[in-house]
């Protein structure tokens, strides 16, 4: 766990900050982290970090323009340190993956004092603010987590939950809904993406967007409408796939928007007992997302990719990788073999 005192350093860092630069990942546990620091103190800038899991020095042209007095990096795996020692202001660095060793910056990492502890960045950014629990929620759920404050979110907003169960609140409730609706928002072009953030950002309650109670609410209703419509064909598509093997493997094309991460997530739902792999094809390179209920699975990709073009990890039941088309066929033969051992 990451230790009171640490958590009231992040806050203290953050009060302090006059115009702060935030940069988060591109999931609902990035954006939700995103949202519970900024709006604690309603200043700053936030970049959302697309298609990459680490920030190298790429980024740096958004820290000169911006030009911020303290830069918060919230759910990224890894920051380059050619990155850090090119920033004169200071970085405070607050992730749940890892962890990993860099000089000049401030790292909150609950796996620090225990390597299991993978609560979401978004948990321990509510830790920090005590404040928009709904917000929280959104964040821990989509990262497929139960925070101890689930029954205090059912006592405020009694309906959106009705069991404290994870898969039926993730995949059978109101709330679950909510967690798709966000996790949609962040596909597609990044102007677009910004402008459902800027929406986002000035919602006081989930009742706004459940209950299209406000225009803001409605336009983010109708944008998750019309992207779930292309959802639910690819996931009927990936329901009729039958299989006695312990591998469950879903290929789909798509040109624009990518569903990976949701589609694993509800097809490992749906199949508890197997492997679940989904992916797609771009640029002659196979992008995949893991999942697992029981099999540990970064060791058996770490070994699946061994000589391979490509790379991958993650969580213990939860990961992503690249591997080149050509090489792909070896790499699921590797993983058959290796979850069947």
């Amino acid at each position: 766990m990451i230790p009171k005192s640490k958590l009231s350093e992040i806050k203290n860092f953050l009060e302090k900050s006059e115009n702060p630069l935030f940069f988060f990942d591109d999931d609902t546990d990035g954006l939700c982290s995103y949202l519970l620091l900024k709006k604690h103190i309603d200043r700053g800038k936030g970049i959302i970090t697309k298609t990459t899991p680490n920030l190298t020095v790429d980024f740096l042209p958004k820290v000169e323009y911006n030009r911020p007095d303290f830069i918060f990096i919230l759910d990224k795996p890894l920051v380059d340190q050619d990155l850090i020692d090119r920033i004169n202001v200071p970085v405070i660095w607050l992730d749940h993956h890892g962890p990993y060793e860099r000089k000049g910056v401030k790292y909150y990492n609950p796996r620090l004092q225990r390597k299991s502890d993978g609560r979401p960045t978004s948990y321990w950014c509510y830790k920090v603010v005590n404040e928009n629990l709904w917000i929280a929620m959104v964040g821990c759920i989509g990262d497929y987590f139960l925070p101890e404050f689930t029954k205090e979110f059912s006592k405020k907003y009694p309906g959106l939950i009705k069991k404290t169960n994870l898969d039926k609140i993730k995949f059978d409730s109101e709330l679950g809904k909510l967690v798709k609706m966000v996790s949609f928002m962040l596909k597609g072009k990044i102007s677009e993406v910004n402008e459902f953030i800027d929406l986002i950002y000035n919602v006081e309650s989930p009742d706004e967007i459940l209950n299209q109670t406000t225009n803001r609410g409605k336009l983010i209703y109708q944008k998750y409408e019309k992207i779930n419509r292309i959802y639910s064909r690819f996931l009927e598509e990936a329901l009729k796939i039958k299989t006695k093997e312990k591998l469950f493997l879903y290929l789909y094309n798509t040109t624009s928007i990518t569903f990976n991460e949701e589609l694993a997530n509800e097809l490992i739902y749906k199949f508890p007992r197997k492997v679940v792999i989904v992916g797609r094809e771009k640029e002659n390179m196979m992008r995949l997302s893991l999942r697992s209920r029981k099999i540990i699975l970064p060791p058996i990709l770490e070994k699946a990719l061994k000589g391979l073009d490509g790379f991958g990890g993650g969580h213990e039941h939860a990961c992503g990788a690249k591997v080149s088309k050509e090489d792909f066929p070896e790499f699921i033969e590797r993983i058959k073999k290796f979850i069947s051992l």
